[in-house]
């Protein structure tokens, strides 16, 4: 359908439009009109996603002398194909509508381990290994080496993208990651180095929250995006989580190990290069008095990961003298992993601000603010001279190099908290240091002060007068919009006593109960002999879906209901979960019947679409309110 809001003509792929569909996009308009940004709630299942991208696209149509870029965040790959697919349903009607001037493109961006067709990388166990696997093949010197050797392996994917030259582009179109695969294969081109070529041409951009609010990720990936762009959080009621943890650091006993390791590697790696090739150690050295070469002029298959600081807290200056000689450096990084090994040797928990750490730090180490603040950069720098390519190697040294640069960048808004051991295990020592970020607005600030406007939107931001507070802006929009239902299609029930009348409830005093558990087992069991199709469980924690599975595993009762229905866990890896969501769908379409058990706020409570018979009835084990006296 199409239909005008005010001098912008909207093309709405669907027959039909919610009411509150058509108020959000109003005041969506507002906010791009007024180049600032805004907060807008409407409930989950109202069409949040198409409301947004017919607005946007729309509007970027109807002004074509300005033309906006849309950034679309989402948390999850699976939110990111969904968002992907609703555009392509939009852009084919558009293009029913108005020929070739609706022609856009629109691509989406993630990690080489969902990118990349290289049989040999994709091998790899992780996400880091294939970063690894991809910058053995692809870096400059690996390359250089294998001009002059055939022996040496290389990406033959990578090394026709880079014979194309500036023919290797994408033609108009929405491509998610399934398509940017298959055009590379076609190609015969690498589709992860062409979608991050393509980034700063297409008008729409899909990919992760962290490609722009974790420093160490925005500073590749997203600094060559334009100021005149949207910014869309979806599902963003956790945005405060996601900023907190970029730029949070945990520090354990295997961080420490494996940090020695590294060192050792390196001053082996040093030694040969000084008797092989000194010159590159002197060149280095050279450069770092001058000031840190600029990442910028790194190829892309050399770029590591950006600092861990905020760009306009990294001072412009050169290298401290003291870690400008590469072993000088790994000498210092020596004395700084010792340091932090016996600050792990604690039986109290202890907390401190980053001040009187750094003065510690000093005093014990001999290491001051300034060298602490230069030690990722300085770290990446030797990487390169090194020519190291297997970083999934390094890993535990690049987190004790990303808490020290934090640490001796930022005097307010964290803490360093240690604990001896876990509350829940309190027998085994098993020591933490942790860099604790308490303040969200640090990693969104410069998104904010970037781009043009920033929507955040979710199903649940209430109360939605806390995130301006939490994230520090204003925004020239704050709306929440209700559920209009034509016909009474939901029957929301409260229990709170079981079928022997003991009441039900999971406060912590009262969670445990064996009654209890046996109740909500036996409640599961009667709804699941009787609702057909899908049913869908939360739990308000995974500790908690772990403990009440295992007593009905051990009472019988699960046995009983997997007589009526097949059961699917949402567990913490991504792909085990997506495999039991599929397995879960498959059993709900041939007629078998399934039980879902997931956790509130977790991957699957949010995005995930249980319409019509996937979702026949939605069982809350109690409410997942916060623990307040949790450390």
């Amino acid at each position: 359908m199409k239909f005008e809001i005010e001098d912008v003509t909207v093309y709405f792929p669907y027959d039909n439009i919610y009411p509150e569909q058509y108020s959000y996009m109003v005041e969506l308009k507002r906010a791009l009109d007024a180049k600032g940004h805004c907060l807008l709630e409407m409930p989950t299942g109202t069409g949040k996603t198409i409301a947004l991208l017919s607005l946007i696209t729309s509007y970027v149509l109807s002004k074509p002398n300005s033309p906006l870029k849309l950034l679309y965040c989402t948390r999850t790959v699976h939110e990111m194909e969904k968002t992907l697919a609703e555009l392509r349903l939009l852009h084919d009607y558009q293009l029913r509508r108005l020929g070739p001037a609706a022609r856009i493109l629109a691509l989406g961006l993630s990690s080489r381990k969902n990118l990349c067709v290289n049989p040999r990388v994709l091998a790899a166990e992780n996400r880091d290994s294939v970063d690894a696997g991809c910058r053995k093949l692809t870096a400059t010197w690996v390359r250089a080496l294998a001009a002059e050797n055939p022996a040496v392996p290389m990406c033959e994917f990578f090394e026709q993208y880079e014979r194309a030259g500036s023919s290797a582009v994408l033609p108009p179109g929405v491509y998610t990651l399934q398509d940017l695969r298959a055009f590379g294969k076609e190609k015969g081109w690498c589709p992860y180095f062409l979608a991050r070529h393509m980034v700063q041409f297409a008008n729409v951009v899909v990919y992760s929250y962290q490609y722009l609010l974790d420093p160490k990720v925005a500073g590749i990936i997203s600094k060559e995006m334009q100021k005149e762009s949207v910014v869309v959080f979806d599902e963003a009621h956790n945005i405060d989580n996601v900023c907190i943890e970029a730029l949070s650091v945990s520090v354990r006993r295997q961080t420490i190990e494996g940090a020695r390791r590294n060192l050792n590697r390196m001053r082996q790696e040093i030694d040969k290069f000084k008797a092989t090739d000194a010159g590159r150690l002197r060149a280095e050295y050279n450069r770092l008095v001058e000031g840190l070469a600029l990442r910028g002029d790194l190829p892309a298959t050399d770029a590591w990961l950006a600092n861990p600081a905020l760009p306009d807290d990294i001072l412009k200056e050169a290298v401290p003298g003291n870690i400008r000689r590469a072993e000088h450096f790994i000498h210092v990084l020596r004395r700084l992993v010792q340091y932090l090994e016996g600050r792990l040797e604690t039986e109290n928990v202890e907390k401190e601000s980053p001040v009187s750490f750094v003065v510690s730090t000093l005093n014990h180490a001999g290491i001051d603010q300034k060298t602490l603040k230069f030690c990722y950069d300085r770290l990446h720098s030797l990487m390169m001279t090194l020519e190291i390519t297997d970083t999934d190697e390094f890993l535990h040294i690049q987190t004790i190099c990303d808490f020290a640069t934090l640490v001796g960048t930022y005097a307010r808004g964290f803490s360093i908290i240690i604990e001896p051991f876990d509350e829940r295990m309190p027998h085994i020592p098993d020591p933490v240091l942790q860099l604790c970020c308490h303040d969200a607005s640090l990693a969104i600030k410069p998104v904010f002060e970037r781009f043009q406007s920033v929507v955040i939107t979710s199903g649940t931001l209430s109360p939605i007068d806390l995130y301006p507070r939490l994230l520090n802006f204003n925004p020239v929009v704050s709306r929440s919009f209700t559920m209009s239902l034509t016909r009474d299609c939901i029957c929301p029930m409260v229990l709170t006593r079981g079928s022997d009348q003991l009441p039900v409830s999971t406060k912590f005093d009262m969670r445990s109960d064996l009654g209890v558990v046996r109740n909500y087992g036996r409640l599961l069991l009667e709804m699941a002999s009787v609702v057909p199709d899908g049913i869908v469980c939360f739990f308000v924690s995974y500790s908690y879906m772990d403990g009440i599975v295992n007593t009905w595993n051990e009472t019988g009762i699960l046995k009983e209901i997997m007589q009526h229905k097949l059961v699917f866990i949402e567990t913490q890896d991504v792909v085990e979960t997506t495999l039991a969501l599929d397995n879960y769908r498959k059993a709900c379409d041939c007629g078998r019947g399934a039980i879902f058990f997931s956790v509130a706020r977790g991957k699957v409570a949010e995005g995930i679409d249980f319409d019509r018979h996937y979702g026949r009835l939605v069982i809350m084990f109690g409410v997942p309110f916060q623990y307040t006296l949790s450390k």
